[in-house]
Protein backbone atom coordinates (compact mmCIF):
# COMPACT_ATOMS: atom_id res chain seq x y z
CA UNK A 1 0.00 0.00 0.00
CA UNK A 2 1.20 3.06 -0.83
CA UNK A 3 2.50 5.23 2.20
CA UNK A 4 0.02 8.84 2.69
CA UNK A 5 2.67 11.54 4.26
CA UNK A 6 0.00 14.56 5.22
CA UNK A 7 -2.30 14.94 2.57
CA UNK A 8 -0.01 13.91 -0.30
CA UNK A 9 0.59 10.22 -1.98
CA UNK A 10 3.90 8.80 -2.90
CA UNK A 11 4.09 7.61 -7.00
CA UNK A 12 7.70 6.12 -7.53
CA UNK A 13 9.47 8.90 -6.21
CA UNK A 14 7.15 11.85 -6.76
CA UNK A 15 4.68 13.29 -3.97
CA UNK A 16 0.94 14.09 -5.35
CA UNK A 17 -0.76 16.29 -3.71
CA UNK A 18 -4.60 14.89 -2.74
CA UNK A 19 -7.28 16.80 -0.95
CA UNK A 20 -10.13 14.48 1.17
CA UNK A 21 -10.10 11.33 1.71
CA UNK A 22 -7.68 8.83 -0.51
CA UNK A 23 -11.02 7.85 -2.11
CA UNK A 24 -10.43 3.10 -2.97
CA UNK A 25 -10.77 4.01 -6.46
CA UNK A 26 -7.11 5.20 -6.25
CA UNK A 27 -5.25 1.83 -7.92
CA UNK A 28 -4.19 3.64 -10.82
CA UNK A 29 -6.84 1.18 -13.07
CA UNK A 30 -9.32 2.84 -15.54
CA UNK A 31 -12.17 4.43 -14.40
CA UNK A 32 -15.77 3.22 -15.59
CA UNK A 33 -17.13 4.82 -18.34
CA UNK A 34 -19.48 7.29 -16.41
CA UNK A 35 -17.84 10.44 -14.90
CA UNK A 36 -15.42 9.64 -12.01
CA UNK A 37 -14.40 11.71 -8.74
CA UNK A 38 -10.92 12.61 -9.63
CA UNK A 39 -10.46 15.28 -7.00
CA UNK A 40 -8.30 13.66 -4.56
CA UNK A 41 -6.18 15.02 -7.79
CA UNK A 42 -4.65 18.30 -7.66
CA UNK A 43 -2.39 20.57 -9.57
CA UNK A 44 0.35 22.42 -7.48
CA UNK A 45 -1.44 25.61 -8.24
CA UNK A 46 -4.92 24.16 -6.82
CA UNK A 47 -3.75 22.71 -3.50
CA UNK A 48 -1.41 26.23 -3.15
CA UNK A 49 -4.55 28.11 -3.23
CA UNK A 50 -2.71 29.41 -6.51
CA UNK A 51 0.32 31.18 -4.81
CA UNK A 52 3.04 28.01 -6.45
CA UNK A 53 3.04 26.53 -10.33
CA UNK A 54 3.52 22.90 -10.89
CA UNK A 55 7.00 21.44 -11.12
CA UNK A 56 8.50 18.94 -13.70
CA UNK A 57 8.66 15.87 -11.51
CA UNK A 58 5.11 16.94 -9.92
CA UNK A 59 3.41 17.19 -13.45
CA UNK A 60 4.98 13.68 -14.41
CA UNK A 61 3.41 12.23 -11.54
CA UNK A 62 0.32 13.98 -12.29
CA UNK A 63 0.23 12.64 -15.48
CA UNK A 64 1.02 8.83 -14.91
CA UNK A 65 -2.06 8.94 -11.96
CA UNK A 66 -4.47 10.63 -14.77
CA UNK A 67 -3.51 8.12 -17.31
CA UNK A 68 -4.32 5.96 -15.28
CA UNK A 69 -7.89 6.30 -14.61
CA UNK A 70 -9.21 6.73 -18.64
CA UNK A 71 -7.95 3.63 -20.99
CA UNK A 72 -9.08 6.85 -23.47
CA UNK A 73 -5.58 9.11 -21.88
CA UNK A 74 -2.40 7.84 -23.04
CA UNK A 75 1.15 9.06 -21.58
CA UNK A 76 4.14 9.43 -23.99
CA UNK A 77 6.63 11.71 -24.80
CA UNK A 78 7.71 13.21 -28.02
CA UNK A 79 11.29 13.75 -26.87
CA UNK A 80 13.64 15.37 -25.22
CA UNK A 81 15.23 18.46 -23.83
CA UNK A 82 18.15 20.30 -23.68
CA UNK A 83 19.34 18.34 -20.19
CA UNK A 84 17.72 14.81 -20.95
CA UNK A 85 14.21 15.38 -19.41
CA UNK A 86 11.32 13.53 -21.51
CA UNK A 87 8.95 16.18 -22.83
CA UNK A 88 5.79 14.80 -21.71
CA UNK A 89 2.80 14.33 -24.58
CA UNK A 90 -0.88 13.34 -23.56
CA UNK A 91 -3.22 11.77 -26.08
CA UNK A 92 -7.07 11.78 -25.32
CA UNK A 93 -9.70 10.20 -27.61
CA UNK A 94 -8.55 6.86 -28.98
CA UNK A 95 -7.91 3.97 -28.22
CA UNK A 96 -4.61 3.52 -30.19
CA UNK A 97 -2.08 6.49 -29.67
CA UNK A 98 -0.17 5.17 -32.40
CA UNK A 99 0.78 7.95 -34.93
CA UNK A 100 -0.06 5.55 -38.02
CA UNK A 101 -3.21 4.86 -36.75
CA UNK A 102 -4.22 8.32 -35.70
CA UNK A 103 -3.35 10.00 -38.61
CA UNK A 104 -5.99 7.49 -40.89
CA UNK A 105 -8.42 8.16 -38.42
CA UNK A 106 -11.32 10.48 -39.73
CA UNK A 107 -11.79 12.94 -36.45
CA UNK A 108 -10.10 16.78 -36.08
CA UNK A 109 -6.71 16.33 -34.41
CA UNK A 110 -5.92 19.09 -31.99
CA UNK A 111 -2.38 20.01 -30.49
CA UNK A 112 -2.59 22.20 -27.02
CA UNK A 113 1.05 23.17 -26.31
CA UNK A 114 1.74 25.54 -22.95
CA UNK A 115 4.91 26.50 -20.89
CA UNK A 116 6.97 27.33 -23.77
CA UNK A 117 8.25 29.91 -22.01
CA UNK A 118 8.76 28.67 -18.50
CA UNK A 119 7.72 32.26 -16.50
CA UNK A 120 4.21 31.62 -18.12
CA UNK A 121 3.25 29.02 -16.09
CA UNK A 122 -0.90 29.50 -16.49
CA UNK A 123 -1.26 27.65 -19.48
CA UNK A 124 0.32 24.45 -17.94
CA UNK A 125 -1.65 24.20 -14.88
CA UNK A 126 -4.60 24.69 -17.10
CA UNK A 127 -3.79 21.68 -19.36
CA UNK A 128 -2.94 19.77 -16.25
CA UNK A 129 -6.72 20.22 -15.18
CA UNK A 130 -8.06 20.01 -18.10
CA UNK A 131 -6.28 16.12 -18.61
CA UNK A 132 -7.70 15.29 -14.87
CA UNK A 133 -11.02 16.05 -16.13
CA UNK A 134 -11.16 14.56 -19.22
CA UNK A 135 -9.41 11.29 -17.63
CA UNK A 136 -12.60 11.76 -15.48
CA UNK A 137 -14.84 11.65 -18.16
CA UNK A 138 -16.09 15.29 -18.42
CA UNK A 139 -15.46 16.24 -21.45
CA UNK A 140 -17.18 12.54 -23.49
CA UNK A 141 -19.05 14.43 -26.92
CA UNK A 142 -15.93 15.87 -27.98
CA UNK A 143 -14.73 12.29 -28.45
CA UNK A 144 -17.25 11.94 -31.42
CA UNK A 145 -15.31 14.33 -33.65
CA UNK A 146 -12.23 15.51 -32.05
CA UNK A 147 -9.02 13.57 -30.31
CA UNK A 148 -6.61 16.12 -28.60
CA UNK A 149 -3.11 15.68 -28.43
CA UNK A 150 -1.71 17.94 -25.61
CA UNK A 151 2.19 18.84 -24.48
CA UNK A 152 1.53 20.96 -21.06
CA UNK A 153 5.06 21.28 -20.05
CA UNK A 154 7.06 22.08 -22.91
CA UNK A 155 10.00 24.17 -21.77
CA UNK A 156 10.91 21.53 -18.94
CA UNK A 157 14.20 22.71 -18.00
CA UNK A 158 13.22 26.59 -18.23
CA UNK A 159 10.31 25.09 -15.83
CA UNK A 160 12.83 24.05 -13.38
CA UNK A 161 14.82 27.13 -12.82
CA UNK A 162 12.45 28.12 -9.85
CA UNK A 163 12.74 32.02 -9.08
CA UNK A 164 11.05 34.42 -6.81
CA UNK A 165 12.75 37.15 -9.27
CA UNK A 166 11.54 35.89 -12.65
CA UNK A 167 9.27 38.03 -14.17
CA UNK A 168 8.72 39.70 -11.21
CA UNK A 169 6.21 42.33 -11.51
CA UNK A 170 3.93 39.69 -12.72
CA UNK A 171 0.50 39.26 -10.53
CA UNK A 172 1.79 35.64 -9.47
CA UNK A 173 1.91 32.82 -8.83
CA UNK A 174 3.98 34.77 -5.76
CA UNK A 175 6.13 31.40 -5.15
CA UNK A 176 8.05 32.04 -8.34
CA UNK A 177 8.10 30.56 -11.58
CA UNK A 178 10.60 29.28 -14.41
CA UNK A 179 12.61 31.09 -16.76
CA UNK A 180 11.88 32.19 -20.25
CA UNK A 181 14.50 30.55 -22.22
CA UNK A 182 15.54 26.70 -22.54
CA UNK A 183 18.74 25.56 -20.51
CA UNK A 184 20.81 26.58 -23.53
CA UNK A 185 19.45 29.76 -23.19
CA UNK A 186 17.07 30.19 -26.52
CA UNK A 187 13.37 31.12 -26.43
CA UNK A 188 12.10 28.24 -27.66
CA UNK A 189 9.56 30.92 -29.46
CA UNK A 190 11.78 32.14 -31.72
CA UNK A 191 13.55 28.50 -32.67
CA UNK A 192 10.51 27.07 -35.33
CA UNK A 193 12.55 28.25 -38.48
CA UNK A 194 16.56 27.84 -37.18
CA UNK A 195 15.82 24.33 -35.06
CA UNK A 196 18.45 25.09 -33.01
CA UNK A 197 17.34 23.58 -29.75
CA UNK A 198 16.43 19.99 -29.05
CA UNK A 199 13.24 21.25 -27.85
CA UNK A 200 12.13 22.55 -31.10
CA UNK A 201 13.37 19.70 -33.45
CA UNK A 202 11.54 17.51 -31.38
CA UNK A 203 8.27 19.82 -31.28
CA UNK A 204 8.44 19.86 -35.58
CA UNK A 205 9.06 16.23 -35.24
CA UNK A 206 5.80 15.64 -33.21
CA UNK A 207 3.82 18.02 -35.68
CA UNK A 208 5.21 15.56 -39.03
CA UNK A 209 4.64 12.60 -37.13
CA UNK A 210 0.57 13.05 -35.65
CA UNK A 211 -0.17 16.24 -38.27
CA UNK A 212 -2.14 18.08 -35.71
CA UNK A 213 -5.13 20.34 -37.89
CA UNK A 214 -5.77 22.48 -35.24
CA UNK A 215 -2.50 24.13 -32.86
CA UNK A 216 -2.73 26.66 -29.64
CA UNK A 217 -0.07 27.46 -27.85
CA UNK A 218 -1.06 28.99 -24.48
CA UNK A 219 1.34 31.84 -23.06
CA UNK A 220 0.70 34.84 -20.78
CA UNK A 221 1.81 38.92 -21.82
CA UNK A 222 2.76 41.43 -19.42
CA UNK A 223 2.95 44.86 -21.96
CA UNK A 224 0.19 47.22 -21.83
CA UNK A 225 -2.14 47.75 -19.16
CA UNK A 226 -5.32 46.66 -20.86
CA UNK A 227 -8.87 45.62 -20.08
CA UNK A 228 -8.66 41.99 -21.16
CA UNK A 229 -8.39 38.95 -19.64
CA UNK A 230 -6.87 37.04 -22.60
CA UNK A 231 -5.96 38.47 -25.94
CA UNK A 232 -5.25 35.93 -28.75
CA UNK A 233 -3.55 35.72 -32.59
CA UNK A 234 -4.36 33.85 -35.44
CA UNK A 235 -0.96 33.10 -37.68
CA UNK A 236 0.23 36.33 -38.48
CA UNK A 237 2.56 35.79 -42.08
CA UNK A 238 1.51 37.69 -45.03
CA UNK A 239 1.54 34.44 -47.09
CA UNK A 240 -0.80 32.36 -44.50
CA UNK A 241 -3.81 30.94 -47.20
CA UNK A 242 -6.54 33.10 -47.19
CA UNK A 243 -9.27 30.72 -46.54
CA UNK A 244 -7.74 29.50 -43.10
CA UNK A 245 -7.17 33.62 -41.91
CA UNK A 246 -10.09 34.21 -42.88
CA UNK A 247 -11.83 31.23 -40.68
CA UNK A 248 -10.34 32.55 -38.02
CA UNK A 249 -10.94 35.99 -37.84
CA UNK A 250 -14.12 35.74 -39.17
CA UNK A 251 -15.67 32.68 -37.74
CA UNK A 252 -13.75 31.16 -34.70
CA UNK A 253 -12.50 33.74 -32.70
CA UNK A 254 -15.57 36.00 -32.94
CA UNK A 255 -17.44 33.39 -31.78
CA UNK A 256 -15.37 32.25 -29.22
CA UNK A 257 -15.05 35.73 -27.57
CA UNK A 258 -18.61 35.60 -27.57
CA UNK A 259 -19.33 32.73 -26.02
CA UNK A 260 -16.38 33.46 -22.95
CA UNK A 261 -18.17 36.57 -22.68
CA UNK A 262 -21.73 35.48 -22.49
CA UNK A 263 -20.85 32.36 -20.14
CA UNK A 264 -17.56 34.33 -18.06
CA UNK A 265 -18.47 37.81 -18.31
CA UNK A 266 -14.35 38.17 -19.68
CA UNK A 267 -13.49 40.19 -21.92
CA UNK A 268 -11.05 38.72 -24.92
CA UNK A 269 -9.79 40.40 -28.01
CA UNK A 270 -6.85 40.48 -30.29
CA UNK A 271 -3.55 40.42 -28.85
CA UNK A 272 -1.71 43.99 -29.77
CA UNK A 273 0.24 46.64 -27.72
CA UNK A 274 0.35 50.43 -27.55
CA UNK A 275 3.51 51.65 -29.10
CA UNK A 276 6.35 51.59 -26.61
CA UNK A 277 8.52 54.32 -26.69
CA UNK A 278 7.94 55.94 -30.57
CA UNK A 279 5.63 54.55 -33.52
CA UNK A 280 2.06 56.14 -34.37
CA UNK A 281 -0.55 55.53 -31.75
CA UNK A 282 -2.70 52.52 -31.98
CA UNK A 283 -2.98 48.85 -31.17
CA UNK A 284 -0.22 46.71 -32.79
CA UNK A 285 0.10 43.13 -32.70
CA UNK A 286 3.99 41.52 -32.66
CA UNK A 287 5.32 40.04 -35.73
CA UNK A 288 4.79 38.08 -38.88
CA UNK A 289 8.10 36.02 -39.43
CA UNK A 290 7.29 32.43 -38.55
CA UNK A 291 10.11 32.02 -35.83
CA UNK A 292 6.97 32.47 -33.81
CA UNK A 293 4.72 29.39 -33.32
CA UNK A 294 1.34 30.61 -34.77
CA UNK A 295 2.95 32.12 -37.80
CA UNK A 296 5.21 28.95 -38.04
CA UNK A 297 2.33 26.51 -38.26
CA UNK A 298 0.39 28.82 -40.37
CA UNK A 299 2.84 28.10 -43.04
CA UNK A 300 2.72 24.71 -42.80
CA UNK A 301 -1.48 24.96 -43.44
CA UNK A 302 -2.75 24.30 -40.20
CA UNK A 303 -5.28 26.77 -38.15
CA UNK A 304 -2.89 28.02 -35.55
CA UNK A 305 -3.75 29.93 -32.16
CA UNK A 306 -1.75 32.09 -29.41
CA UNK A 307 -3.16 32.52 -25.97
CA UNK A 308 -2.14 35.47 -23.92
CA UNK A 309 -3.22 35.66 -20.59
CA UNK A 310 -2.74 39.22 -18.93
CA UNK A 311 0.05 38.63 -16.31
CA UNK A 312 -1.53 41.44 -13.90
CA UNK A 313 -4.78 39.20 -13.73
CA UNK A 314 -4.75 37.03 -10.61
CA UNK A 315 -2.48 34.07 -11.32
CA UNK A 316 -6.53 31.57 -10.29
CA UNK A 317 -7.81 33.67 -12.75
CA UNK A 318 -5.27 33.47 -15.89
CA UNK A 319 -5.45 29.55 -15.24
CA UNK A 320 -9.52 29.64 -15.66
CA UNK A 321 -8.97 31.98 -18.72
CA UNK A 322 -6.48 30.13 -20.25
CA UNK A 323 -8.66 26.88 -19.96
CA UNK A 324 -12.10 28.59 -21.05
CA UNK A 325 -10.24 29.24 -23.88
CA UNK A 326 -9.22 26.05 -24.80
CA UNK A 327 -12.48 24.65 -23.81
CA UNK A 328 -14.61 26.75 -26.21
CA UNK A 329 -11.87 26.68 -29.14
CA UNK A 330 -11.96 22.74 -29.12
CA UNK A 331 -15.97 22.92 -28.71
CA UNK A 332 -16.23 25.30 -31.37
CA UNK A 333 -13.74 22.86 -33.41
CA UNK A 334 -15.93 19.94 -32.68
CA UNK A 335 -18.98 21.26 -34.16
CA UNK A 336 -16.61 23.01 -37.64
CA UNK A 337 -14.26 19.77 -37.76
CA UNK A 338 -14.81 18.78 -41.61
CA UNK A 339 -14.76 22.46 -42.07
CA UNK A 340 -11.63 23.15 -40.82
CA UNK A 341 -10.11 19.76 -42.25
CA UNK A 342 -11.54 20.96 -45.83
CA UNK A 343 -10.05 24.08 -45.71
CA UNK A 344 -6.41 22.91 -45.03
CA UNK A 345 -6.73 20.42 -47.59
CA UNK A 346 -7.89 23.08 -50.28
CA UNK A 347 -4.45 25.31 -48.83
CA UNK A 348 -2.05 22.12 -48.88
CA UNK A 349 -3.22 20.82 -52.41
CA UNK A 350 -2.49 24.17 -53.68
CA UNK A 351 0.45 24.83 -57.02
CA UNK A 352 2.12 27.98 -55.48
CA UNK A 353 4.39 27.70 -58.44
CA UNK A 354 4.24 31.27 -60.34
CA UNK A 355 2.25 33.18 -57.77
CA UNK A 356 3.49 36.19 -55.78
CA UNK A 357 4.81 35.45 -52.24
CA UNK A 358 6.25 37.97 -49.82
CA UNK A 359 9.41 37.90 -48.43
CA UNK A 360 9.17 41.20 -46.35
CA UNK A 361 6.41 42.59 -44.37
CA UNK A 362 5.52 45.21 -42.32
CA UNK A 363 1.86 45.98 -39.91
CA UNK A 364 -0.88 46.64 -41.89
CA UNK A 365 -3.11 49.20 -40.59
CA UNK A 366 -7.08 49.01 -40.09
CA UNK A 367 -8.96 50.70 -42.35
CA UNK A 368 -11.38 52.37 -39.91
CA UNK A 369 -10.57 52.86 -35.95
CA UNK A 370 -11.23 50.01 -33.25
CA UNK A 371 -12.30 50.23 -29.86
CA UNK A 372 -9.81 48.69 -27.38
CA UNK A 373 -10.21 48.00 -23.75
CA UNK A 374 -7.08 49.58 -21.79
CA UNK A 375 -7.27 48.98 -18.18
CA UNK A 376 -5.16 50.40 -14.79
CA UNK A 377 -2.99 48.33 -12.60
CA UNK A 378 -2.06 48.89 -8.97
CA UNK A 379 1.71 48.27 -7.74
CA UNK A 380 1.56 46.11 -4.73
CA UNK A 381 4.67 43.53 -3.27
CA UNK A 382 5.14 40.13 -3.62
CA UNK A 383 4.93 38.85 -0.02
CA UNK A 384 7.77 36.46 -0.04
CA UNK A 385 10.32 38.33 -2.39
CA UNK A 386 9.30 41.86 -1.79
CA UNK A 387 9.09 42.78 -5.50
CA UNK A 388 6.80 45.50 -6.76
CA UNK A 389 4.03 43.81 -8.66
CA UNK A 390 1.32 44.99 -10.49
CA UNK A 391 -2.52 44.27 -9.70
CA UNK A 392 -5.14 44.50 -12.22
CA UNK A 393 -7.65 46.63 -11.10
CA UNK A 394 -11.37 47.28 -12.08
CA UNK A 395 -10.92 50.90 -14.02
CA UNK A 396 -10.91 50.18 -17.78
CA UNK A 397 -11.72 53.23 -20.81
CA UNK A 398 -12.10 52.56 -23.88
CA UNK A 399 -10.39 54.47 -26.55
CA UNK A 400 -10.94 54.28 -30.09
CA UNK A 401 -7.67 53.72 -32.10
CA UNK A 402 -5.97 52.75 -35.44
CA UNK A 403 -5.31 48.68 -35.32
CA UNK A 404 -2.21 47.44 -36.78
CA UNK A 405 -3.20 43.55 -36.27
CA UNK A 406 -1.93 41.93 -39.57
CA UNK A 407 0.67 42.42 -42.17
CA UNK A 408 1.28 43.12 -45.92
CA UNK A 409 4.29 42.39 -48.07
CA UNK A 410 6.50 44.69 -48.80
CA UNK A 411 8.72 42.90 -50.80
CA UNK A 412 7.48 39.98 -53.00
CA UNK A 413 8.84 37.34 -55.40
CA UNK A 414 7.61 34.93 -58.29
CA UNK A 415 7.80 31.76 -56.69
CA UNK A 416 9.65 29.52 -58.89
CA UNK A 417 8.51 25.63 -59.87
CA UNK A 418 11.46 24.43 -57.50
CA UNK A 419 14.68 25.30 -55.76
CA UNK A 420 17.64 23.44 -56.10
CA UNK A 421 19.83 23.19 -53.06
CA UNK A 422 23.86 22.57 -54.21
CA UNK A 423 25.40 19.72 -52.19
CA UNK A 424 28.15 22.53 -50.54
CA UNK A 425 25.37 23.91 -48.92
CA UNK A 426 25.98 21.69 -45.65
CA UNK A 427 23.50 21.08 -43.14
CA UNK A 428 20.31 22.46 -45.24
CA UNK A 429 19.85 18.97 -46.06
CA UNK A 430 19.31 18.08 -42.47
CA UNK A 431 17.06 21.31 -41.73
CA UNK A 432 14.68 20.02 -44.78
CA UNK A 433 14.24 16.65 -43.37
CA UNK A 434 13.75 18.25 -39.47
CA UNK A 435 10.65 20.46 -41.38
CA UNK A 436 9.41 17.39 -43.24
CA UNK A 437 10.15 19.16 -46.42
CA UNK A 438 10.11 17.19 -49.43
CA UNK A 439 12.75 16.94 -52.03
CA UNK A 440 14.14 15.16 -54.40
CA UNK A 441 18.36 14.34 -54.96
CA UNK A 442 19.41 14.55 -58.16
CA UNK A 443 21.18 11.22 -59.75
CA UNK A 444 22.85 12.77 -62.20
CA UNK A 445 24.14 15.93 -63.48
CA UNK A 446 22.44 18.71 -65.42
CA UNK A 447 22.26 22.12 -67.05
CA UNK A 448 19.08 24.03 -67.58
CA UNK A 449 17.75 27.42 -68.03
CA UNK A 450 17.42 28.93 -64.14
CA UNK A 451 17.92 31.59 -61.86
CA UNK A 452 20.66 32.46 -59.45
CA UNK A 453 20.83 35.13 -56.98
CA UNK A 454 23.70 37.57 -58.05
CA UNK A 455 25.04 39.10 -54.50
CA UNK A 456 25.93 42.55 -54.54
CA UNK A 457 26.54 43.25 -51.02
CA UNK A 458 25.58 41.68 -47.56
CA UNK A 459 24.83 42.98 -44.19
CA UNK A 460 25.60 41.12 -40.93
CA UNK A 461 23.86 42.44 -37.60
CA UNK A 462 26.86 43.61 -35.20
CA UNK A 463 25.49 41.79 -32.24
CA UNK A 464 24.08 38.56 -32.11
CA UNK A 465 20.30 37.16 -31.50
CA UNK A 466 19.42 33.86 -30.13
CA UNK A 467 23.13 33.13 -30.63
CA UNK A 468 23.73 33.91 -34.28
CA UNK A 469 24.10 37.18 -35.93
CA UNK A 470 21.74 37.37 -38.70
CA UNK A 471 22.72 37.92 -42.51
CA UNK A 472 20.88 40.06 -45.09
CA UNK A 473 21.96 39.52 -48.80
CA UNK A 474 20.83 42.31 -50.90
CA UNK A 475 21.03 41.57 -55.00
CA UNK A 476 18.83 40.23 -57.70
CA UNK A 477 17.98 36.96 -59.36
CA UNK A 478 19.86 36.50 -63.21
CA UNK A 479 18.32 34.52 -65.88
CA UNK A 480 21.05 31.95 -67.01
CA UNK A 481 22.08 28.76 -67.61
CA UNK A 482 22.92 26.87 -64.67
CA UNK A 483 24.38 23.45 -63.36
CA UNK A 484 22.61 20.98 -61.12
CA UNK A 485 25.37 18.64 -59.39
CA UNK A 486 24.98 15.17 -58.91
CA UNK A 487 23.52 15.45 -54.92
CA UNK A 488 21.71 18.87 -55.40
CA UNK A 489 18.50 18.65 -53.40
CA UNK A 490 15.44 19.79 -56.13
CA UNK A 491 12.79 20.92 -53.45
CA UNK A 492 9.46 21.41 -55.65
CA UNK A 493 7.22 24.31 -54.36
CA UNK A 494 4.00 22.13 -55.65
CA UNK A 495 4.20 20.38 -52.04
CA UNK A 496 1.91 20.71 -48.94
CA UNK A 497 4.68 22.52 -47.15
CA UNK A 498 5.80 24.41 -50.25
CA UNK A 499 5.09 28.41 -48.18
CA UNK A 500 7.19 26.97 -45.53
CA UNK A 501 10.18 26.00 -48.28
CA UNK A 502 9.79 29.48 -50.37
CA UNK A 503 10.00 31.05 -47.20
CA UNK A 504 13.35 29.26 -45.94
CA UNK A 505 14.93 29.03 -49.23
CA UNK A 506 14.27 32.68 -50.75
CA UNK A 507 17.27 34.59 -50.61
CA UNK A 508 15.54 37.48 -49.77
CA UNK A 509 13.46 36.32 -46.99
CA UNK A 510 13.32 37.74 -43.74
CA UNK A 511 13.39 34.44 -41.73
CA UNK A 512 15.33 32.01 -43.81
CA UNK A 513 18.16 30.01 -43.81
CA UNK A 514 20.41 33.34 -44.98
CA UNK A 515 18.65 35.20 -41.92
CA UNK A 516 19.96 32.35 -39.49
CA UNK A 517 23.36 31.97 -40.61
CA UNK A 518 22.83 28.65 -42.50
CA UNK A 519 24.61 29.21 -45.48
CA UNK A 520 26.79 32.03 -44.31
CA UNK A 521 30.43 29.83 -45.18
CA UNK A 522 28.92 28.96 -48.23
CA UNK A 523 28.48 32.83 -48.58
CA UNK A 524 31.48 34.04 -47.36
CA UNK A 525 33.95 31.57 -49.54
CA UNK A 526 31.90 32.07 -52.59
CA UNK A 527 30.21 35.30 -52.41
CA UNK A 528 27.42 33.82 -54.06
CA UNK A 529 24.14 32.08 -52.89
CA UNK A 530 23.96 28.00 -53.11
CA UNK A 531 20.44 27.99 -54.08
CA UNK A 532 19.17 28.34 -57.24
CA UNK A 533 15.64 28.56 -59.00
CA UNK A 534 14.22 26.57 -61.69
CA UNK A 535 11.29 28.92 -63.26
CA UNK A 536 7.86 28.20 -63.96
CA UNK A 537 7.90 28.36 -67.52
CA UNK A 538 5.54 30.80 -69.61
CA UNK A 539 3.19 27.83 -71.50
CA UNK A 540 3.43 26.01 -67.82
CA UNK A 541 1.20 29.27 -65.84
Amino acid sequence: MRKVLGGMIRVGSVLLILTGMLVASFGLTPAAAQEADLSFLQTRAEASDYEQTTGYDEAIGFLEVAAAQSSDLHLTHFGYSFEGRKLPLVIWGTVSAHPESMREDPRLRIFIQANIHAGEVCGKDAMLALIRDLAGGRYESWKETVILIIAPIYNVDGNERLSLHNRPRQNGPVGGMGQRPNAQDLDLNRDHMKLASPEARSLVGMINTYDPHVLIDLHTTNGTRHGYHLTYSPPLNPNTDPAIDELLRNELLPDVTSSIRERHGWEFYYYGNLPFRSGDPGWYTFDHRPRFNNNYVGLRNRVAILSEAYAYAPYRERVLASRAFVEHIVTWSAGNASRIQAAIADASEKDLSGTSFGVRAAHKASETPVDILLGEADMVRNPYSGAAMLVMNKETRIESMTEYGSFAPTESVTLPASYVVLPDARGLQDLLDDHGIAYQVASESSSVRGERFAIDSTRVAERSFQGVQERTLFGRYVAEQIDIPIGALVVPVNQPLGRLAAYLLEARSDDGVVNWGKVDRYVEENHAYPVLRLPVKAADR
